[in-house]
């Protein structure tokens, strides 16, 4: 997994301008993500990349799109010092990982990381940078692909168990 390093109050607007709110399927988002602002991440993005940035990402409006875009790019993970609370609660409800890590500022633009949320760690070029526990409940909403997904899986055990009754 490589990084794509990102400053402070990295906006909404940034990670999906405003023009391409009209669409609403990840992938052809993700054909614009970052669009006018790091425009080599869009054609060398791989599969579980993660982004790490400073304080305050995801800053501006509440669109969902963001972070879709992002996932639809292939980044599962976001990673900065702290989020902006709309764009945090959005990323869970669409499948996207955000980890608070205080020591952001010290991963590096291209590094190898790995992320270790059970133990509460991430590890860049052979350091361990501790990260804010994830609650249960919002890592297992993340595992299902987002709250629609997770709730369409409490239906099914809710049916199941009201069917055995």
């Amino acid at each position: 997994m490589r990084v794509w390093k990102f400053g402070d109050d990295i906006d909404t607007d940034a990670i999906i301008p405003g023009r391409f709110l009209t669409i609403y399927d990840e992938k052809e988002l993700a054909e614009h993500v970052f669009e006018g602002t790091r425009d080599e991440l869009r054609a060398t993005v791989a599969e579980g990349d993660i982004l790490v940035a400073g304080n305050n990402f995801g800053c501006g409006s509440s669109r969902e799109h963001a972070p879709l875009a992002l996932r639809g790019a292939g980044i599962r993970v976001v990673i900065a010092k702290s989020f902006a609370r709309i764009f945090y609660r959005n990323a869970v409800n669409t499948g996207l990982l955000p980890l608070v890590c205080p020591e952001a500022e010290a991963i590096e633009d291209g590094s190898a990381i790995a992320v270790n949320t059970a133990e509460g760690y991430i590890e860049v070029d052979g350091r361990r940078l501790a990260i804010e526990p994830v609650p249960p409940f919002l890592q297992r909403i993340v595992d299902a692909g987002g709250l629609v997904e997770y709730a369409k899986g409490m239906d099914e055990v809710e049916t199941c168990t009201g069917s055995q009754a």
